[in-house]
């Protein structure tokens, strides 16, 4: 079989530095901050979206000062401005950007359909970003995201906390350390969605709560009439206008861990199927095949994503022999997982963050620790941890301050952030086209159809821009 080779500058020497991220030291700790031109200095930060999500963000910098706090909502805006209260208050970051003075750095923590045009506005003034899974909405938003942070030089990080865990990082050094041999598959699954899903829009309308600017919230999206308790807050995630389901919520999560083991670079297939999908929201379960072909001597590669709630019998998930042991070991198959399936055995990751895993080769009948099996024992520590914090949030967060303080690139930076998020999101590409497609990654479109194409860019409301 001829080799396949992808043409993307996200090949080897990408790779290599961020999945081995060596910059000679192995472990990110204090003093990395030595290399730092401030030490002592305490950065200006901005956040964009202060409630939900948000409010955990802007705690995990409280080290730092929060010069500003930006939301839709008032009453967030009243309530955070309780624990924060010198930050400056605004409702649009189209505003808070152009006026705020003597800042260094944002937060993003919005609806992802707002997560490209704040952090793309902010880079561009030449401030470190900061922002939430997944990094966007669309796949040309994500390239377009990686392209500025490049071009500006500024310093990034996704929220996909778990790249901070230490077991995540061991985990790539033993697969690509060759324990499991070639991997040839790879299972990733969720137990979202845990909001609605599956639905149509409800019809009507009802009155827009004071506290709540509408037409803020949707932004660069659609204008559709408000209705209460069915996108905002925490609802949005399903609809397609403004969120990218269960695979955009976790895969950013769970299958950060194999994409830089593996090297994934673009897919040549993606094919989905689904509970049924409408419109208008996301289905109720789905199961996702992307195809990866061979890459740098290693083999082609399917790559599964299933998700819904697993306590209902029409959801997808991997079956069989293929999760034996794992239900062996844990009494049944837990609500999310990831499996990578190589031609000496299997490793399985049991939590969303890839914090924890097991091995089992051929022949073993049960999984053992990964942090214990004698097959792992030899393999050389090669990517530096993170150990600024105990708390896995917490320390991502430090990691990407560390990093605007001078010291080493965030392991989550958009370079490769940006690029897991832009091919995760060909599984809503696939969803919603109906359609196998054959894809050119470099040229962002399917080569055997064109329904593809509307949603890999998305119109942007007037007012609203990249």
């Amino acid at each position: 079989m001829k080799k396949q080779v992808i043409t993307s500058e996200h090949n080897r020497r990408t790779f290599i530095k961020y999945t081995s991220l060596a910059f000679g030291a192995t472990v990110l700790t204090g003093p990395y901050l030595l290399r730092g031109q401030n030490l002592n200095s305490k950065l200006n930060i901005a956040v964009i979206g202060a409630g939900g999500k948000g409010s955990g963000d802007t705690d995990c910098c409280n080290g730092e000062h929060i010069v500003a706090l930006c939301d839709v909502d008032k009453k967030t805006l009243d309530d955070r401005h309780q624990k924060y209260p010198d930050a400056k208050l605004f409702q649009d970051y189209r505003k808070m950007l152009h006026e705020l003075k003597d800042f260094d750095a944002v937060t993003v923590s919005t609806p992802d359909h707002h997560h490209a045009a704040a952090s793309i506005m902010a880079m561009k003034l030449r401030k470190h970003v900061y922002c939430q899974k997944p990094l966007t909405y669309s796949v040309y938003e994500a390239r377009t995201m990686r392209e500025t942070a490049k071009k500006y030089k500024v310093i990034t990080q996704m929220g996909n906390q778990g790249s901070s865990e230490s077991g995540l990082r061991r985990a790539v050094e033993v697969i690509q350390a060759g324990a499991i041999g070639p991997v040839r598959q790879v299972h990733v699954w969720s137990n979202r969605p845990v909001w609605p899903q599956g639905i149509d829009r409800p019809q009507g309308s009802d009155p827009v709560p004071e506290n709540l600017d509408w037409d803020l919230w949707l932004g660069p999206a659609p204008v559709r009439p408000y209705k209460k308790d069915t996108y905002h807050t925490f609802k949005w995630r399903g609809w397609q206008d403004f969120g990218t389901g269960a695979l955009g919520d976790m895969a950013c999560h769970t299958a950060n861990m194999p994409f830089r083991a593996l090297k994934l670079g673009y897919p040549t297939e993606i094919e989905a199927e689904s509970s049924g999908i409408n419109k208008e929201t996301y289905p109720l379960s789905s199961k996702i095949r992307f195809q990866f072909p061979e890459r740098e001597g290693l083999p082609a590669i399917g790559f599964w994503w299933y998700d819904g709630n697993p306590n209902d019998p029409k959801s997808f998930r991997p079956q069989g022999e293929l999760t034996k042991e794992v239900v062996d070991m844990l009494g049944k198959l837990p609500g999310s997982g990831c499996l990578l399936v190589g031609d000496k055995g299997k490793i399985f990751s049991k939590d969303d963050y890839g914090a924890e895993f097991f091995v089992n080769l051929n022949g073993e009948k049960e999984y053992i620790s990964g942090m214990k099996h004698e097959a792992v024992t030899n393999v050389p520590q090669t990517i530096p941890r993170n150990t600024l914090s105990p708390d896995t949030d917490k320390r991502h967060h430090l990691e990407w301050i560390a990093a605007c303080k001078g010291g080493p690139a965030p392991y989550s930076n958009f370079d490769i952030a940006a690029y897991l998020t832009e091919i995760i999101l060909l599984g809503c590409v696939a969803l919603r086209a109906g359609e196998k497609l054959e894809w050119d990654g470099p040229k962002m479109k399917a080569k055997n159809t064109k329904a593809a194409t509307q949603f890999v860019r998305r119109e942007y409301r007037k007012g609203w821009k990249l």
